[in-house]
């Protein structure tokens, strides 16, 4: 038989152990977890355009909205959120739009921690000639049907008075006019094919929403943004290193003196 004073050590640290961490070793610290298909408000640092950008290239955005659960905010304004272009098309000559997706790649909250994860464009700026493919998450340029109507529309009207005041000077405006009408519809006509549709653009400062594809769990510690993580709190009284001013001001032992200074 145990002495009494091992068997009550042993039920102590059982009890200690239970207190800190529950029934049979599980962690009750509280844990906050953000679901699958919530949606994050982001703004945009940079602007990416179809233009110029190319597969691989990184997209920098800032949430503008807190996200809570359980009534605690988990991801406070300020968050930055990097995703990458995956895919760029560029509007074609006679037809085609200009398509651009972006997936989002990882997540770091104000205090430095971090989430790698995934997530997708779920909503446009409402100021965005874009549209937006919600099953994909693909943004695609505007039509430009009625520009090229309306490039072909001048050229013809532009043609049509050159006609007509070069028919005046041989006698026959009519014919002169719409000579040049059918030259220069021909002309906007050619202009058209020979150009591309406008570029899809996600402008600088511009606010889209964020949809999360998977779930991201945060520990208590992680949301806590009073203090950074991996920093040590200020010091308080008694805490910490000391200020140099103090160190120099206390008195050698058996001396009267200061550090550093010999005794007067």
């Amino acid at each position: 038989m145990k002495p009494r004073f091992e068997l009550g050590f042993g039920i102590a640290v059982c009890l200690m152990g239970l207190s800190a961490t529950g029934a049979w070793g599980q962690d009750t610290a509280p844990k906050y977890r953000v679901e699958i298909g919530t949606k994050v408000p982001l703004s945009l640092i940079n602007s990416v355009s179809t233009k110029s950008a190319v597969e691989g290239d990184r997209v920098y955005l800032e949430s503008v909205f807190p996200i809570l659960v359980d009534g605690r905010i988990v991801i406070p304004p300020g968050s930055y959120v990097a995703g990458t272009v995956t895919q760029v098309t560029r509007a074609g000559k006679v037809k085609g739009r200009a398509e651009l997706y972006v997936r989002f790649d990882s997540l770091t909250l104000p205090n430095g921690v971090t989430r790698d994860f995934r997530g997708r464009i779920g909503t446009l700026d409402g100021r965005a000639a874009e549209q937006l493919d919600r099953s994909e998450g693909k943004i695609k340029g505007e039509g430009n049907k009625g520009g090229d109507a309306r490039t072909v529309g001048e050229a013809a009207a532009g043609g049509s008075t050159i006609g007509a005041i070069a028919g005046s000077a041989g006698g026959g405006a009519g014919m002169g006019a719409g000579i040049g009408a059918a030259a220069g519809a021909t002309a906007g006509l050619i202009g058209v094919l020979l150009g591309r549709g406008p570029d899809a653009v996600l402008a600088k400062g511009s606010t889209i929403e964020m949809v999360l594809d998977r779930a991201l769990t945060f520990e208590e510690r992680e949301v806590d943004f009073g203090t950074p993580i991996g920093r040590r709190p200020v010091s308080k009284e008694g805490d910490g290193p000391m200020p140099a001013a103090e160190r120099r001001a206390i008195p050698l032992p058996g001396s009267g003196g200061r550090l550093g200074k010999s005794p007067e």
